[in-house]
């Protein structure tokens, strides 16, 4: 790599850094391509340069956030045994990172609710399915073996990763009371309970009352 490469990768690295130090500092509403330029030193004409534009400093920030989220979360999978193992360690494993790394996961979260991924939408699809690959991949053969309901992969991965993910979410609204340690122990049964294939001879419930606008 050239002196110049060294410094544009560590300008890009100062950038995303400072993005999530403003993020975590300023809010959502202070989240601006004038703060981050300010906090970091780095001109406007070299954020340009690197990312194109603002949005494209935020995409590549949620990308770089989501990479250690799934990398700390899936990490363990390919080690347990059992799916309610690698249920309990996905929970453990994403409810631990939430809190030692609050402002990672605040910034994945408030993403959701702004504009500055639309743009790179498709990237970020594109690069979520990848990472989330390694739970398709882990459950496949539970699925195929009878241990886990043949349910389509994206409605068992809203199974698994919605009710961890929903707890992140309200703890870091402030707004509930949450005790992610109590749910680090309460959420992995319940989670495996609902991949659980019927007993033999069971019924499913009576269908639920469709919503109605």
């Amino acid at each position: 790599m050239t002196p110049k490469q060294q410094r544009g990768e560590a300008t890009v690295d100062r950038l995303l850094t400072t993005a999530l130090q403003v993020h975590t500092s300023c809010g959502r509403q202070g989240f601006t391509v004038n703060a981050v330029t300010a906090a970091s030193g780095v001109s406007l004409g070299s954020l340009y340069h690197h990312f194109g534009s603002f949005d494209g400093l935020a995409a590549q920030l949620y990308l770089r956030c989501m990479g250690q989220l799934c990398d700390e979360v899936f990490a363990g999978l390919t080690r347990t045994r059992t799916v309610r193992a690698g249920v309990r360690a996905i929970v453990q494993h994403y409810l631990r990172f939430t809190e030692e790394h609050r402002d990672i996961a605040l910034f994945l979260h408030a993403s959701a609710y702004s504009g500055h991924l639309t743009a790179h939408a498709q990237e970020i699809r594109s690069f979520k399915e990848t990472k989330f690959a390694a739970i398709a991949d882990w459950l496949r053969p539970h699925v195929e073996s009878g241990a886990v309901l043949p349910l389509p992969t994206p409605i068992l991965e809203v199974l698994v990763m919605g009710p961890v993910e929903e707890t992140a979410r309200r703890w870091l609204s402030s707004t509930y009371d949450i005790d992610l340690r109590q749910a680090a122990r309460i959420l992995p049964d319940r989670i495996w309970a609902s991949l659980r294939p019927l007993p033999d001879g069971a019924e499913p419930g009576p269908s639920a009352t469709p919503f109605r606008a």
